[in-house]
């Protein structure tokens, strides 16, 4: 491990509408718990890894204490910053980690509150590729099905090649001040950490995830995700 800490920080203000349900889609429940305390425990399984992990939800939240009763536990932290995009609400977390103590030369892996298929195997695998690399990086996906543009019509508009198309995952890692840096710099439109970091002129490292680590949207992702997670829990 490099001498720099790692923090995990977990974006978790969103209302995931497109999932349906009465609650965030965060807090519907998958095999027993709700989402996001299955996210929460593949970065938990790592002990001894990171100096901190954190929940970052919107002030007016009600549901995650019901949700999670048992978090924060030691060197955990809720903070009550999140905004109303994903930048926002990262931008506002890292300030807050920092208020806690972090450096902005520790690292901070941004990792969706919906992708609670994510692996410690998989954590593992990206902190080793960028814990000494220069920028920092990614967990992505290489696409493998055929690639359309569209017209406004709605119809095809050619063949992209897909050779060097990758699906964008999380967590993505890169150092705190950096990260922040280039979040302020970018401002609020940026859908994730890499694409903030690409707009000051860097490029992230591309680290195979995995087809398993999708990031849960609509509710027949639901169902897949429960089917594998109960496939993970009956394995010896």
């Amino acid at each position: 491990m490099s001498l720099s800490r790692l923090y995990v920080l977990i974006p978790c203000a969103g209302a995931g509408s497109r999932a349906g349900g009465t609650l965030a889609k965060q807090y519907q429940r998958l095999a027993g718990q709700p989402m996001v305390a299955h996210t929460i425990e593949a970065f938990r399984a790592l002990t001894g890894v990171f100096a901190g992990i954190a929940l970052v939800v919107s002030p007016d939240d009600k549901e995650v204490g019901t949700a999670l009763p048992h978090f924060p536990a030691e060197g955990e932290h809720l903070l009550r910053v999140g905004g109303t995009t994903r930048a926002i609400t990262v931008r506002q977390g890292l300030r807050a980690l920092r208020d806690v103590g972090a450096g902005p030369h520790d690292w901070v892996l941004v990792h969706d509150a919906a992708r609670c298929l994510v692996t410690p195997t998989q954590i593992e695998a990206l902190i080793a590729a960028c814990e000494h690399d220069a920028v920092g990086g990614l967990l992505a996906h290489r696409l493998a099905d055929t690639l359309k543009a569209a017209t406004p019509e709605g119809r095809v508009a050619g063949t992209l090649m897909r050779a060097d198309k990758w699906l964008a995952q999380t967590p993505q890692m890169f150092r705190i001040g950096m990260l922040l840096d280039a979040l302020e710099r970018a401002g609020d439109a940026v859908t994730d950490e890499a694409g903030a970091i690409e707009a000051v002129g860097l490029a992230p490292l591309l680290v195979p995830g995995g087809a398993q680590n999708l990031k849960l949207t609509y509710a027949e992702d639901f169902a897949l995700a429960e089917a594998v997670l109960h496939s993970r829990s009956a394995m010896p």
